[in-house]
């Protein structure tokens, strides 16, 4: 009898007995008891011309009180926003990056702070596609009343393709420094064991420019040049050397 109720346990471990070994996770592989590891860190650049450019526009306000101020400068806004579309810039591409009505404080010696009056300010924040229409942007901004402007800073809109030469050309000079190694002692490079990639790296934005409402005087647009941003690929390769 006992044998007859141990037979369907026997039967059913030896059923699971697979799918359990299915699921384990794999081992990581080692070298061959003749081989060497070789762990080697390699970097690449590839470089672009960039094609997007972001900035901020903005308009400040003062007024007696916080309700004509907030009047004052959602008027000027309404200008500054008009201006933005007539440049081509999508609504997608614009985006409210800051509100703020606060007081204005004089200070008189050990007196307490005395509010004068309020201020009021907007800022949106632009990507423009066309690089080329950069400075006349700019410059409608700031005819259309915009008194604070920050930017450009300029990015790479689409930037796989760039990252993608830069992989390769980490993983080719890993395989050219592990080829040198393996010459040096005698060896050859059987294969890969494992790839890791570190974080890829785009320069930060150039320094942002700082424009008054004084630049609507200029007769021509305003001059800007993109330059070009580098991008980084860094890889962390894992060889195994043999004979």
């Amino acid at each position: 009898m006992i044998r007859q109720s141990l037979l369907p346990l026997l039967l059913a471990a030896a059923l699971a007995a697979p799918t359990a070994a299915a699921q384990a996770p794999a081992v990581p592989q080692a070298a061959a008891s003749d081989g060497t590891l070789l762990s080697i860190s390699a970097q690449a650049e590839a470089s672009r011309v960039p094609d997007v450019a972001t900035l901020s526009a903005g308009v400040v306000t003062q007024a007696p009180d916080a309700n004509a101020a907030l009047r004052a400068n959602a008027a000027q806004m309404q200008q500054l926003m008009a201006a933005v579309r007539e440049a081509g810039i999508a609504d997608k591409d614009t985006q409210t990056s800051g509100l703020s009505v606060h007081p204005q404080y004089r200070h008189d010696g050990d007196s307490a702070p005395v509010i004068t009056g309020y201020q009021a300010s907007n800022t949106v924040s632009l990507k423009v596609r066309d690089i080329g229409s950069l400075g006349d942007v700019l410059d409608a901004l700031v005819a259309s009343g915009a008194n604070q402007v920050n930017g450009p800073s300029f990015e790479i809109d689409q930037p796989d393709e760039a990252y993608d030469e830069a992989r390769r050309g980490a993983l080719a000079k890993a395989r050219e420094r592990a080829e040198m190694y393996a010459e040096s002692l005698g060896l050859r490079v059987r294969r890969i064991v494992s790839i890791s990639e570190g974080g890829g790296f785009m320069p930060p934005p150039m320094p942002m420019m700082r424009m008054r409402a004084e630049a609507q005087d200029m007769a021509a647009s305003s001059p800007v040049s993109p330059g070009e941003s580098t991008l980084t690929a860094n890889l962390d390769v894992v060889f195994e050397l043999g004979r």
